[in-house]
C-alpha cells in the first residue's frame, strides 16, 4: 500500500494530466488578459478627434504631413481619408469652376485640361506614398505572419518527433529548447493561431503523459517557471511607478508575453501567483486611465492659450505697407504665430470648430491684403517671364547646332541678357532657369564630346602614322622593298586621317625622310631619283579630296616655270650681242651661257615633270 509520500506511477501521471489541464487554463487565461489588455491599449491610444471640415487646402496639407510623421498606418489610415475627403471638395469645386469657365470662354468639356496646382500635386503624391507605405507594411506584416506558421509548424513536426520517438533523459532538455524557439517566433495568422496553440498544448499534454518516469524533474521545472514568475511579478509591480506611462505600458505587455510562454507552476501556486501578476497590471491599467482623464483639464488650458493666440493676430491682420521688406517682415511676425497655434495640443471637441475658424479666418485676412499688395508687381513679373521665354527659345534652337564658335558666342550673349532680366513669377522661377541653363548646358556638353572625340582620333591617326613610318624604314632594309610597295605605303599614309595641329610638321618630316631612306636603299639617284620622288608626290595628291584641282595647280605652275625660263634665256642670248665692244667680254659671256646652260637644263627636268603629270 502506498503512502502520500510514495505514490504509484499511475498516481504520478494523472497528477501530471492535472496539472497541464491547469496550465492550459492559466496560458487560456493570459491569451483572455492580452486580448483585453490590447483593446485597453486601443482605447488608450486613441486621440480627440480633429475637425477637417473647416480647413483650407493649406492646413489640410499641413495636418496630412503632420500625421504622415507617425508611422502608424492603423491609427493614420482613416485620418488620412477623411482629410483626402474634404481636399477632394475643393479640388473638385476648383476643376469644376474652372471648367465652366472654360466653356463660357468658348472651349469644349472633350478640350477640357485641369492643371494641378503645386500644393494638388504635393497632396496627392504625399497620400499615393502613405497608400503604397501601407500596402507594403500589411504585406510585409502577412509575409511575416507566414513564415512564423511555417516555423511554428516546423516546430509542431519536431514536438511530434520527440513525443512519438523513444524516451531519452534529453527529452526534458529537448522540450525546453522547443519551448524557447516556440517563444521567440512572432506572430502568426490570427486563422491558424488557436489551431496552433492546441496542436502544441495537446503535444505538450502528450509529452508529459507519455514521461512520467520524469514527473520529479517536472516538478522541479514547475519551480524554476515559479521563480521566473514571481520575477515577473515584482518586475510588474514596480511599474506603477515609472514616470513614462507609455513606456510602463510597453514593458508591461513584454511581460505579460513572456509569463505567457514561461511553463507551468505547481498547481497550488497558480491562482495566487496569476492574481498577483493581475492586480501589478490592473495597477498600470488604472494610472494610465487616471492619465487620459486628467487630459479632460488639458485640453481646456489648450483652449484658453489658443483664444490669447487669436488677439495677438487680431492685432497684425489689417496690417498695410508700401515695401516688400515691410511685409515680408510682418509675414515672418505671422507665420511665428502659426507655429504657437500648431504647437498648442488639442482642445475640447465641443469648441474645436469654432477657434479654428476665428484664427484661420484673422489668418487668410492677413494674407489676402498682402496678396493685393503684390498683385501689382505680378504684371512686371509675367513681362519679365515672356522675355525669359523668348531667351529660351532662342538657346534651344541653337542645341544641336555644330557651327561651335558662332553658336557659343550666341549662346555667351543669351546669358547675358539673361542676367539683365528682372524678377520673374516664383512658381515658374526655377523651372525657367532649369530650361534655359539645360539648353545652354546641353550645346557645350555636345561641343566638349564632339572635341574629346576628334581629339582622339587625331591621336590615333597620328599613332598610326608613326607606325607606319617605321614600317617604311625597316622594309627598306630588308629584301622585299620595292616601288609598288612604297606607293602603297604612300597611299596608305595619304588615307589616314588629320592628326593634332601640334603633331602637323613632326609627322610630315619624319615620313619624308622614311620615304628619302627607302627611295635611297632603292638605290634610285640623281635625275632618276628627283622623277621617282615627284611620281611619288604625285601619288600622294591624287589621293586627296581636291587632288583633281591641285595637279591643275601644280601643272599651270610647273607650265610658268618653263615660261619664266625660256624668256630669261631669250634674254640671255640678246644681251650677249652687247658684250662684244666690252673689255670683260668674254667673262661675262661666259657666265650668261652658264646661266643659259642650267636654264635649259631646268626645262629639261620640268619638261619631263610636265610629261609625267599628264599621265595622272
Amino acid at each position: 500500500m502506498n503512502t502520500d509520500k510514495e505514490m504509484s506511477d499511475e498516481d504520478k501521471v494523472t497528477q501530471v494530466s492535472e496539472n497541464q489541464e491547469a496550465e492550459g487554463k492559466e496560458i487560456q487565461s493570459i491569451e483572455s488578459n492580452q486580448e483585453s489588455e490590447e483593446e485597453d491599449q486601443e482605447i488608450s491610444e486613441a486621440e480627440v478627434e480633429v475637425d477637417y471640415s473647416n480647413l483650407s487646402k493649406e492646413e489640410l496639407l499641413t495636418a496630412l504631413k503632420a500625421i504622415l510623421s507617425s508611422s502608424n498606418f492603423i491609427k493614420s489610415d482613416s485620418k488620412v481619408n477623411e482629410i483626402k475627403t474634404h481636399f477632394d471638395e475643393f479640388f473638385n469645386t476648383e476643376k469644376n469652376e474652372a471648367l465652366e469657365k472654360f466653356i463660357a470662354e468658348g472651349g469644349t468639356e472633350d478640350d477640357f485640361n485641369f492643371k494641378k496646382s503645386d500644393l494638388d500635386q504635393e497632396f496627392f503624391a504625399l497620400v499615393h506614398d502613405f497608400k503604397t507605405k501601407k500596402a507594403e507594411f500589411f504585406k510585409d506584416q502577412e509575409k511575416q505572419k507566414d513564415r512564423n506558421l511555417e516555423a511554428k509548424n516546423a516546430i509542431l513536426d519536431k514536438l511530434r518527433d520527440l513525443v512519438d520517438g523513444e524516451e531519452t533523459t534529453l527529452s526534458i532538455n529537448a522540450i525546453k529548447s522547443i519551448q524557447e524557439e516556440w517563444k521567440k517566433i512572432g506572430q502568426v495568422p490570427s486563422s491558424q493561431n488557436k489551431n496552433l496553440w492546441a496542436s502544441y498544448n495537446a503535444l505538450m499534454d502528450r509529452f508529459y503523459d507519455n514521461r512520467s518516469i520524469y514527473f520529479e524533474l517536472k516538478e522541479l521545472d514547475r519551480k524554476k517557471n515559479l521563480e521566473q514568475k514571481t520575477e515577473l511579478c515584482e518586475k510588474a509591480e514596480t511599474l506603477v511607478e515609472l514616470e513614462d506611462l507609455a513606456e510602463a505600458t510597453k514593458v508591461l505587455n513584454d511581460l505579460h508575453e513572456e509569463f505567457k510562454h514561461i511553463g507551468p507552476v505547481p498547481r497550488e501556486e497558480q491562482e495566487a501567483l496569476w492574481v498577483r501578476f493581475k492586480t501589478a497590471s490592473d495597477a498600470v491599467y488604472d494610472r494610465r486611465k487616471e492619465f487620459y482623464e486628467s487630459q479632460k483639464e488639458v485640453f481646456t488650458e489648450n483652449l484658453v492659450a489658443k483664444q490669447k493666440i487669436i488677439e495677438k493676430l487680431e492685432g497684425l491682420k489689417d496690417f498695410s505697407a508700401s515695401k516688400i521688406k515691410d511685409w515680408n517682415s510682418k509675414t515672418k511676425e505671422v507665420l511665428a504665430v502659426q507655429k504657437e497655434w500648431e504647437a498648442i495640443g488639442p482642445v475640447p471637441k465641443e469648441s474645436g470648430k469654432d477657434i479654428n475658424r476665428k484664427f484661420w479666418s484673422a489668418f487668410k485676412h492677413f494674407f489676402q491684403n498682402k496678396n493685393l499688395f503684390f498683385k501689382e508687381l505680378d504684371e512686371v513679373r509675367i513681362a519679365n517671364k515672356n522675355k525669359a521665354e523668348e531667351l529660351i527659345t532662342k538657346a534651344e534652337e541653337l542645341v544641336e547646332s555644330t557651327n561651335w564658335q558662332e553658336t557659343a558666342n550666341k549662346l555667351i550673349s543669351l546669358q547675358q541678357e539673361w542676367r539683365n532680366l528682372g524678377p520673374t513669377p516664383e512658381k515658374v522661377r526655377d523651372s525657367l532657369y532649369s530650361r534655359f541653363k539645360k539648353a545652354c548646358d546641353t550645346f557645350f556638353e555636345n561641343r566638349r564630346s564632339a572635341n574629346k572625340a576628334v581629339n582622339k582620333e587625331f591621336e590615333d591617326n597620328l599613332e598610326t602614322k608613326l607606325e607606319l613610318c617605321d614600317v617604311i624604314k625597316k622594309e627598306a632594309d630588308s629584301e622585299t622593298k620595292s616601288e609598288e610597295s612604297l606607293e602603297a605605303m604612300i597611299h596608305k599614309f595619304n588615307e589616314i586621317g588629320f592628326v593634332p595641329r601640334k603633331n602637323m610638321k613632326d609627322i610630315l618630316a619624319k615620313f619624308n625622310e622614311a620615304v628619302e631612306y627607302y627611295v635611297e636603299k632603292l638605290g634610285v639617284e640623281g635625275g632618276n631619283k628627283d622623277e621617282f620622288l615627284f611620281r611619288l608626290n604625285l601619288n600622294k595628291l591624287q589621293a586627296d579630296p581636291n587632288g583633281t584641282r591641285v595637279l591643275n595647280k601644280k601643272e599651270h605652275g610647273i607650265r610658268k616655270q618653263i615660261s619664266d625660263l625660256e624668256n630669261n634665256i631669250t634674254l640671255w642670248k640678246n644681251n650677249l650681242e652687247f658684250f662684244a665692244a666690252s673689255k670683260t667680254a668674254d667673262k661675262l659671256k661666259d657666265q650668261f651661257d652658264d646661266k643659259i646652260k642650267k636654264a635649259e637644263t631646268e626645262i629639261d627636268k620640268l619638261k619631263k615633270k610636265l610629261s609625267i603629270l599628264r599621265e595622272f
